[in-house]
């Protein structure tokens, strides 16, 4: 179902909590914390896109597609997976958005695989870990661009949550690891200076 898939990775925010820089151009690894995204997502997928509303041009060297969100006004992460969605809508063979946001690089390998096994062609499916839902980690239907063009438009509260709970989207929850001493939940994201140096510590213990 892989060629089915498209990916979306969500770089739209505004960074405030690391001073205003784009967080997911901060290293990890040694390579851009979007690059680990990125190599973690391909393989699950077909084309992949970047949703950002920063300089396109910051991310010209990953080699994949730069979009901006289609509404103004950084409306949130709604708008940047309307934007994918409109974007996949393009392509003839793809039913299917994966969306993952990127600052987040330990997510699971089998994402796509899990998510897919609980969708269908009009309801797709979003992630899960200890008891707290993920809404930037889900797979949507590219049927549901028309709907979720309507719930922005219609000026009613744009909580990620509101939405995928009016399109119905199945949820599938995926387990915490536990490497040596350490509870990892696979969707850490990376909010503070503080997040960036524990992703380090895991990073470097080969997580």
């Amino acid at each position: 179902m892989a060629e089915h898939i498209a990916g979306l990775i969500l770089a739209g925010g505004r960074s405030s909590r690391m001073g205003g820089t784009d967080k997911t151009l901060l290293e990890l690894g040694g390579r851009p914390l979007i690059r680990q995204v990125l190599d973690r997502l391909q393989p699950q997928v077909g084309e992949i896109v970047i949703n950002t509303n920063a300089d396109p041009a910051l991310f010209a060297d990953f080699g994949v597609e730069i979009i901006n969100d289609t509404i103004a006004g950084y409306q949130g992460p709604l708008a940047g997976i309307l934007a994918g969605l409109e974007w996949a809508a393009d392509k003839p063979d793809v039913t299917h958005l994966l969306c993952v946001a990127g600052d987040t690089p330990f997510f699971p390998v089998d994402l796509a695989r899990r998510l897919a096994a609980h969708s269908g062609a009009s309801r797709g499916a979003v992630a899960t870990s200890r008891g707290r839902v993920h809404p930037t980690f889900a797979l949507w239907p590219v049927s549901l661009r028309g709907a979720l063009a309507t719930f922005l438009e219609s000026g009613d509260i744009r909580r990620v949550m509101t939405f995928i709970e009016q399109a119905g989207l199945n949820v599938v929850d995926f387990p915490v690891e536990q490497r040596g001493a350490t509870t990892v939940d696979p969707f850490f994201n990376i909010n503070t200076p503080e997040d960036l140096a524990e992703a380090k510590r895991l990073f470097g213990g080969a997580y």
